[in-house]
């Protein structure tokens, strides 16, 4: 099979090379997938996980990419919950990765079934991002309908989601990012907007909840916007500063077939849009990993046709 594989971590995403690599086989637990398209975090190669084993061994050469969407082609041993022929997307594990790639093996748990009236790149864009949205306001963050939350990056993949879900509960969100984003992340639903480059962050400040994606500074800073007794949820790494009477929560997601549903469910009734901003062909991944512009969104790739 066709995969892209990574075996220099310096080299970061311009070390990817499309290669011929053996197709997988399912484990006990596992279903193999043939994949029809798949998301990438470049966050993944820095990530102790996509180089070791669970016994920190070397793994490399290591197929990257977490998110996807396809069509369940073997189960292993034991495997319940999913068919043959069956339309699924989800995650993999960290520790495997696998999914820019032709078929990949996944624990059938991290997988849920994808409706035959949602594209394939929709599926593979939801997953990740929608999964970070949804357990840090609702599981860590226990966003309430009429509570405040300062979105950082709510223009981005992750904050988008963010930003539509907060919406959708009843939440006043104000989204922080780049001038030039100022329209995209009123138009995902901010309904204020903060230019980290030109405006005062302290006017957004009384807040009860803070979701941060970027961490250093702005992580530091976030924490005193947030009202007593309210939460800076970070997916940025530990934050070195926490709200007064409050909660700093730095988390990593987990797979959820359960709330997987809830996110595709909010797809197929138009309450939440996906943030796509290029989709590439496997045969282009390497050079749509590394493009010569910006591009706002995430990038998919279709695996297959």
């Amino acid at each position: 099979m066709k995969a892209i594989v990574v075996t220099d971590q310096a080299a970061g995403t311009a070390g990817m090379k499309l290669v011929e690599r053996p197709e997988p086989q399912a484990a006990i637990n596992d279903v193999v997938v043939q994949v029809h398209a798949s998301g990438f975090t470049s966050g993944e190669l820095t990530w102790p996980s996509t180089w070791t084993d669970r016994l920190d061994r070397d793994r490399s050469p290591t197929i990257p990419g977490q998110e996807l969407a396809g069509i369940v082609t073997a189960l292993g041993y034991g495997t319940t919950g999913l068919s043959v022929g069956q339309r699924v997307f989800g995650l993999s594990d960290s520790y495997r990765g696998g999914t820019l790639a032709e078929y990949v093996a996944v624990e059938a748990r991290n997988l849920a079934p994808l409706p035959g009236d949602v594209e394939f790149s929709v599926g593979a864009a939801v997953a990740m991002p929608g999964l970070t949205a949804w357990q840090g306001l609702f599981v860590h963050g226990r966003l309430q309908a009429g509570q405040s939350v300062l979105v950082h990056g709510a223009a981005g993949a992750v904050g988008s989601m963010v930003t539509q879900l907060a919406r959708e509960a009843g939440a006043y969100v104000i989204g922080t990012g780049r001038a030039a984003d100022r329209q995209k992340a009123i138009d995902f639903g901010a309904q204020e907007f903060v230019d980290l480059e030109n405006d005062d962050l302290k006017g957004a400040g009384g807040v009860h909840l803070v979701f941060d994606v970027i961490g250093g500074e702005i992580g530091k800073r976030s924490a005193g916007l947030v009202r007593t007794g309210g939460t800076l949820v970070t997916i940025a790494g530990p934050t070195e500063a926490r709200p007064a009477d409050g909660l700093a929560i730095d988390f990593v997601l987990v797979s959820d077939r359960a709330q997987l549903g809830e996110i595709v469910q909010r797809v197929r009734d138009g309450r939440l849009r996906t943030n796509i901003g290029n989709i590439a062909p496997l045969d282009e991944a390497v050079a749509a990993f590394n493009p010569t512009r910006r591009i706002s969104g995430k990038t998919i790739i279709r695996v297959r046709p």
